[in-house]
This record gives C-alpha cells, structure tokens and sequence, in this order.
C-alpha cells in the first residue's frame, strides 16, 4: 500500500465520500464546528486546549489550514466527509499512527466529527466502513482507537457494530492527563 502522505487515498461508497479537507470547505465545515449538539462528541482529547467549536468563517479557516499543513508536515491525515446526494461536507476523520508509552501504542488513532444530523448509528457505521479496513495496512497499526463518551449512545453503537470494544486503558496524553472514553479494534 502506498505512502498516504505522498498520495492520499479517498474512499467513496453510495452515500458518502472521504477525500482530503481542502481550503474551499471551510463554509461547509463551519456548519458542522458551530453544531452545539455535535461539539461534545468531537474528541479533543490532547489538542492543547481546542475544543473544536468554531463559530467564524475565519476561525473554520485557519483550523483547516492548519490541517492541510498537518498534511504536509505528515503529522496526520483529515478527510473531509462529504454527503455525495447534497455535495455538501458533514463532518471530518482524523487518522493518524501513534506511538507512546501507554496501551495505545503502536496505534491508528481516528477521530470523528459529524454534525449533528448525521450522528445516527447508520451513518457512522456506514462512513467508518470506508476507511477503517484499509487503515491499518495505511497507517502501520496494530489496532484502532476512537473516543465516544457516554452519551454518544448511537456512535458507540456503531463501534460496537464495527466489531470494536470498550477500553478501560486510559490514554496518555503529552502532559500527563489521563483520557478515557476509548473503543479499541485490533487488527483480524
């Protein structure tokens, strides 16, 4: 499998597409970070302190720059989520291969982040189905880890459907906090 920093896979089924965030996304994204009722489900788990709530143009701007440079710099990957029947973005994926000194080691960290009317068992299960199979061989993983708290009922649903299980491993995060709220999925 090639290198995804040097050309970036997209993945597509009927209903959705996955392609790298580009600058032109950020109108449609900022429907998706000004969601109130999906703010709390995005994981900013060791992100310094942003939690995701953007409620500017200018603000969604400068996020999805720094996500393109992230690119570049091959710290991780975000996918923009688009809904191919409203040609609009819903949501992104963040992936990247993490490396550290706690059980999520050696590991594909994802993050989701849809907006709210899109926070359905269906949908999640259908948009991961995309990119979870191919992204251990992508990112070199031994498992997948996501975060969906508590009161992400359908979204744990989902993982659950998708054959991941809850970890009572807390992650690690550079200053020492201890995150939890993880699913894990090792590799078959």
């Amino acid at each position: 499998m090639t290198d995804p920093y040097i050309t970036c896979p997209v993945f597509q089924n009927e209903n959705f597409l996955l392609r790298p965030v580009e600058s032109a996304d950020a109108p449609d994204l900022l429907s998706v970070y000004s969601d109130e009722m999906a703010v709390p489900f995005f994981n900013s788990d060791n992100c310094h302190g942003d939690d995701f709530h953007y409620t500017t143009l200018s603000r969604m701007q400068s996020a999805v720059d720094f996500w393109m440079e992230s690119y570049r710099e091959k710290w991780f990957i975000r996918w923009v989520i688009v809904d191919n029947k409203r040609q609009k973005a819903v949501g992104t994926i963040e992936f990247f291969h993490r490396q550290a000194e706690d059980f999520f080691t050696d590991c594909g960290l994802l993050r989701l982040d849809l907006r709210s009317d899109y926070e359905s068992t269906t949908a999640i299960r259908e948009i991961l189905s995309l990119i979870v199979p191919p992204a251990y061989d992508l990112f070199h993983c031994r498992m997948i880890a996501t975060k969906a708290i508590s009161s992400a009922v359908r979204r744990r649903e989902a993982l659950k459907r998708l054959g991941f299980s809850a970890s009572a491993e807390a992650l690690v995060g550079d200053d020492g906090t201890r995150y939890t709220d993880y699913f894990v999925k090792l590799q078959d």
